[in-house]
């Protein structure tokens, strides 16, 4: 065994065990997560150790503990890595946080990268034709360096590239266009701040009207907006204060983004009005996604962990039965989705 680093879009550095390939549970197994440095050192993982692997879940590869009686004794003791595998950045681990990240965000190739790719993504700017290889091909030819430069690319550019041709080109470059219509909530989604997902994009939207508000709110505006802590409103106004992070977004909106809500919109309905729900499961007539905006429209909060205060889940089809197990400890009721579709007057 031994263990490789990778550097994710937020600067997250991931220690990845590379093991012997393994049958386990249907798939061969051949990396497993190893989640921080702390995990290294509760498992206290030698170079070339025997490691015992389970799956998370039946999913997730993961080492739950060393056969020690196997391990040579000139094994080297795995040790954390101090700067970035790629940029060579020092890393930085902040107080009460469990992972180490890299703070060279706008030069670390793989954070580059990887920011793009999550801006383009279908719950951010849904740029179509654009993914992980074509980002790569296109940052690799120095066409792009930020996911502002996607807006300044013409056709003619992309039309020599390998795999390209015009067709391809022409729709990729009318998907960019066409994102200019993706709500100010998913915009800010896409930025790519660190700790901010689509749940609270959405909760920052309704609480920060413009982009200009939000890039002048204090630490106090924002951990008063329910949901959002000190982490995340760190995050934000960190983000917000790099002058580079302000150039991009004034090319944003140079280039027509949305970086203000509509007028105010409010609930379609209060049938759900004080009611928290918990999504679970795969559903028939609308998607997760369809059904978070759907409880929000009607005046309900979506939650993500399910506690004594969840109102009632939203149970689709394959609702995991440990989930089903606490909710009945916890005396939480189910509503199937025709039930529900019901409550919101949806039949």
């Amino acid at each position: 065994m031994s263990v490789s680093f990778q550097v994710g879009r937020t600067g997250n550095i991931t220690p990845v065990a590379n093991l012997e390939p393994v049958y386990l549970a249907g798939t061969t197994v051949r990396r497993a997560t190893l989640h921080n440095e702390d995990q290294i050192a509760m498992l206290d993982l030698h170079l070339n150790d025997t490691v015992f692997v389970e799956k998370g879940g039946e999913i997730i590869p993961k080492i739950v503990g060393v056969d020690h009686s196997t391990r040579n004794e000139d094994n080297i003791e795995i040790k954390f890595i101090s700067t970035c595998p790629e940029c060579s950045t020092p890393l930085v681990r902040n107080e009460g946080e469990a992972n180490h990240f890299c703070p060279n965000y706008l030069h670390c190739p793989p954070q580059l990268k990887g920011r793009i790719e999550h801006f383009i993504s279908r719950k951010a700017m849904d740029i179509d034709g654009l993914g992980e290889e074509t980002v790569d091909l296109l940052f690799s030819q120095k066409l792009i360096r930020t996911y502002a430069d996607l807006y300044a690319l013409k056709t003619e550019q992309l039309i020599p590239l390998e795999r390209m041709g015009e067709k391809s080109a022409s729709n990729i470059i009318k998907s960019i266009r066409d994102s200019l219509k993706v709500p100010y909530s998913r915009v800010l989604y896409a930025l790519g701040i660190r700790h901010v997902g689509e749940t609270i994009a959405r909760t920052i939207a309704g609480r920060f009207r413009t982009i200009d508000e939000l890039s002048s709110a204090s630490i106090e505006a924002l951990t008063s907006v329910n949901e959002i802590g000190p982490k995340i409103a760190a995050s934000i106004i960190s983000f917000f204060a790099d002058a580079d992070n302000i150039l991009i977004i004034n090319r944003l909106k140079a280039y027509g983004l949305r970086f203000s809500a509509e007028e105010e919109i409010g609930p379609e309905s209060d049938r759900l009005q004080g009611k928290s729900i918990l999504i679970s499961g795969i559903f028939q007539k609308h998607s997760r996604d369809e059904y978070k905006l759907i409880i929000e429209k009607h005046g309900g909060k979506n939650v993500t962990s399910l506690s004594g205060n969840t109102s009632y889940i939203l149970a689709g089809e394959n609702m995991g039965p440990s989930k089903k197990e606490k909710a009945a400890e916890l005396k939480v009721p189910l509503v199937d989705e025709k039930d529900f579709l019901k409550i919101i007057g949806e039949e």
